[in-house]
């Protein structure tokens, strides 16, 4: 891991203002519109007082979790602008804003897992009928997911950092340590990009499935390829907006590992690489509602409808073939 023995901290004033401000001013302004956007997003829902659906409690706590993501980012930003070197070489005032980053992005992860499951589920519930997604669940999860992330993203206010300690520092994201980022990042960038590919997968096979036996039963199967064609394209979007958003970040954590030369070395390319990270990480904040609260809620009317058709159909034709 990390250290750096023939590095000096003592440098001063290593950003210049104009990159400062070329970098500060995007990320603050994708951050406020990205806090407002989730807010205008949770207010609606609880306006319309749609969270008896166990659905809608998931929709509602993935808009949370935005809004502290960019909330912290909006902090992270503003102390980026105003000094910017301890971004670099870290600061005690750097903890706080990277915990309560780390935590939101963690319960972000996984809130779109537990909604990938949670399709999953609605769609597949007709052939397992003895399993049916609650409110209670969806609360259950919910909880579990910010005790959690909250444990994870906190682990560096309850010591685990290199505050004092060269060895294993990050040069990305000082004062952290590389083998905290590293124990965070692997399993995390495997449950955000294996499990909902797996989910999503099943929900088009279950469908394509469901497609083939109303055919067999002489039925019209237009509005399933329809459906099935709608859940590809959505899967698929946000399979891959969680991968340009995530995987930069991840990538940076590698090189973070992987990396032995001085944080002056790696001025100004490495940083800025950094800090587009942190604005892809909240243009998938803004993203999220855009897709979960629009297009998957159009898409589960959808499915539901085809899940009482499908059912009736099967049913009906069971009864012919007797």
């Amino acid at each position: 891991m990390n250290g750096f023995p023939n590095c000096s901290a003592n440098y001063t004033n290593i950003w210049s203002h104009s990159l400062v401000l070329a970098l500060g001013i995007p990320q603050l302004t994708i951050n406020v519109a990205s806090v407002l956007f989730n807010c205008t997003v949770i207010l609606t829902r609880l306006a319309t007082k749609d969270l008896h659906k166990p659905i809608s409690i998931l929709f509602c706590n993935l808009a949370v979790s935005d809004l502290f993501t960019s909330f912290s980012g909006f902090w992270i930003s503003t102390l980026f602008i105003t000094n910017p070197d301890i971004t670099i070489f870290g600061s005690e005032d750097m903890l706080a804003p990277y915990a309560l980053y780390t935590t939101s992005i963690l319960s972000t992860i996984y809130n779109l897992v537990s909604i990938g499951v949670e399709r999953y589920l609605a769609v597949a519930k007709s052939m397992r009928t003895r399993f049916r997604v609650a409110r209670n669940h969806s609360i259950a999860v919910v909880f579990t997911n910010w005790v959690l992330a909250f444990f994870l993203g906190c682990l560096p206010l309850m010591g685990w950092n290199c505050l004092h300690r060269e060895k294993s520092v990050s040069v990305l994201y000082s004062p952290f340590c590389v083998n905290y980022l590293f124990f965070i990042t692997i399993p995390n960038f495997v449950v955000a990009f294996i499990i909902p590919l797996f989910t999503y997968l099943r929900i088009i096979i279950i469908l394509r499935r469901r497609k083939l036996r109303m055919k067999a039963c002489g039925q019209a199967t237009g509005t399933y390829k329809s459906a099935e064609t709608q859940v590809a394209r959505t899967s698929i979007f946000i399979w891959l907006l969680a991968l340009i958003s995530y995987a930069p970040f991840f990538a940076g954590v590698i090189f973070d590992a992987t990396n032995h030369r001085c944080h002056v070395d790696l001025y100004p390319g490495v940083y800025i690489f950094r800090n587009c990270t942190a604005m892809l990480i909240t243009i998938n904040c803004l993203g999220n509602p855009l897709i979960y609260t629009l297009k998957l809620k159009t898409l589960g009317a959808k499915l539901k409808a085809l899940k009482c058709l499908s059912t009736n159909s099967v049913r009906a034709c069971a009864i012919e073939h007797i």
